[in-house]
């Protein structure tokens, strides 16, 4: 496994917030203090307290602490607005035709939303275990009900997986409270039972904090668990890395074929196509004509 941490930013003005970021349209540290004096907010168990707040059009949702875990922007709720989520479709460039996908973490329904919407074939189904989550993204965010492309399980992410092998071609991985990685889905025999719930050809994609000391720990246990390197994407604002492993597919693509999905992505679901490919050279291993998808680890 190539390190993780070389690939951390250093610009000094670059400060981390907690798992989210801002969204793309950037408000001040001093605006987000403002928003969050001004919060509703509302206690609903023991283990999450569930928070919605506002600022310039934008409509955030916070879990356990004042981390933003999910945005929606008003004029646009269809749109990725957070960084990192825009980083996590990437897995577009590998795996374009998405069918079954399953999300472990709701948040405010943006990424679900978003797929449900740009690929009409693809079946989303996101767990969460909070019923909290849940209303709150149907109730704030816009989250529509079940319909029979478009679902949300109350379950534990690390117990369903497991008892669901060749249930999914994508699986997303994006749980966390209020910054921390829920250790049950970073192990290595979860990672395992991932693989399992892959069809072939499948990828996993997690979200990781670029300062998130354990990361390297982490996708050396995927990669254990899938028996390849994994490929590492960085969101643009660098506060997000993103590993995503493959199941079956190509081991290798050529940039040029990378080139045209990316460019696809960018003109259809206004992605981040030219981030995604600088992204890719820099963090990943290739040759001047290909891009190595799958290697042993």
């Amino acid at each position: 496994m190539r390190g993780v941490s070389p690939h951390i930013a250093t610009d000094s003005s670059w400060m981390p917030v907690a798992r989210g970021q801002w969204p793309i349209s950037t408000p001040t540290a001093k605006a987000e203090s403002r928003v969050m004096k001004r919060l509703k907010r509302w206690t609903t168990s023991k283990q999450a307290a569930v928070a919605v707040s506002e600022e310039g059009g934008v409509r955030f949702l916070h879990i356990g602490g004042d981390a933003i875990q999910s945005a929606m922007r008003l004029s646009s709720p269809d749109r990725l607005e957070l960084h990192y989520t825009r980083a996590m479709m990437g897995f577009l460039l590998f795996h374009a035709q998405p069918r079954r996908v399953l999300m472990v973490g709701l948040g405010g329904g943006s990424m679900a939303r978003f797929l449900h919407q740009a690929y009409p074939r693809a079946h989303v189904l996101a767990l969460d275990i909070s019923p909290e989550v849940v209303a709150a993204a149907r109730r704030h965010f816009d989250f529509p009900e079940d319909s029979a492309r478009l679902s949300v399980a109350l379950e534990d992410g690390a117990q369903w997986v497991p008892a669901h092998p060749a249930s999914a071609d994508v699986i997303l991985l994006d749980a966390f409270v209020d910054g921390d990685q829920v250790p049950d889905l970073c192990t290595e025999s979860f990672y395992a039972a991932a693989r399992a719930a892959l069809t072939e050809p499948g990828v996993l994609v997690q979200n990781f904090m670029a300062d998130d000391k354990h990361m390297d720990r982490y996708v050396e246990r995927m990669e254990a668990a899938f028996g390849c390197e994994a490929t590492l994407l960085r969101a643009a604002d660098r506060v997000n890395v993103i590993a995503m492993i493959c199941r079956g597919g190509p081991a290798r693509m050529t940039w040029k074929e990378l080139r045209t999905r990316a460019d696809a992505l960018s003109e259809r679901h206004d992605l981040p196509g030219d981030h995604y490919l600088a992204s890719l050279r820099r963090l990943n291993g290739g040759t001047d004509k290909h891009f190595l998808l799958q290697s042993n680890a």
